[in-house]
């Protein structure tokens, strides 16, 4: 069974402040929940091209570029094959030399690499860094742990992604990482539908209503984050 996350999903993303903000705040708390974990990061394979979402403070620039560039790494296989890899000890490596001598050179030892499962045809992995040899295979268990309660944030925020990139001007302007973006999100983690069908809901609602979109977005991010404003009356 997968582990819960500490407030429901549409919660989360209103206590952030949206998608990005929380996908931070998640490998962030990684580092903190994971025994020997010292940076983390979330990869994304879209088509042929990856890409890291989000990344802990801690994560050294370049970390996971490298392995984009060469092709090659734990993050990008992990990615591509779904399958979770496993390095204990860098310099005893030889998969991945070229992003070997990279990770060595700033400190990175030991490095964990988890499958995300999302939806469509994109591979997701988060990614475990330690800077001592084996510091990760006794926390592997709570590192997958991690991973499934990772994986339907990210799940939603390549949804939003994806609609947004199939959208029309109007509807890219509308799904601006903004209260709009957050109150998406909030309908797609509710009703579980996508976030084209969440912005025609959110806008059927504002021409039925005489609100403005926005003020409609904002409520509903208030009553899920239960701060107790009114809602906003027809204008």
């Amino acid at each position: 069974m997968r582990p819960e996350m500490p407030y429901p999903l549409d919660q989360a993303i209103v206590r952030s402040g949206g998608l990005d903000t929380l996908l931070r705040d998640l490998t962030d708390r990684a580092v903190e929940a994971v025994p020997g974990c010292a940076a983390c990061s979330i990869t994304v394979r879209r088509g042929d091209r990856l890409l890291t979402l989000a990344g802990s403070g801690t994560l050294p620039s370049g970390l996971d570029l490298r392995q984009y560039e060469n092709g090659t790494g734990p993050c990008v296989t992990a990615a591509e094959t779904e399958t979770e890899q496993y390095a204990p000890d860098l310099a005893a490596e030889t998969r991945w030399p070229a992003y070997t001598r990279y990770a060595l050179s700033v400190g990175v030892r030991c490095v964990l690499a988890v499958p995300l499962t999302v939806e469509g045809d994109t591979g997701a992995a988060l990614n475990f860094y330690g800077v001592e040899p084996g510091v990760l295979g006794t926390a592997r268990d709570q590192a997958r742990a991690f991973a499934a309660r990772t994986a339907d944030a990210v799940d939603v925020a390549l949804r939003v992604e994806r609609e947004r990139a199939d959208a029309t001007d109007v509807r890219t302007a509308l799904l601006s990482r903004s209260v709009i973006d957050q109150a998406i999100g909030i309908l797609m983690a509710q009703e579980r539908v996508s976030a084209r069908i969440a912005l025609e809901r959110l806008r059927r609602i504002s021409q039925d209503t005489n609100t403005k979109l926005r003020d409609l977005a904002t409520d509903l991010v208030s009553r899920v984050s239960g701060d107790g404003r009114p809602p906003s009356r027809g204008r």
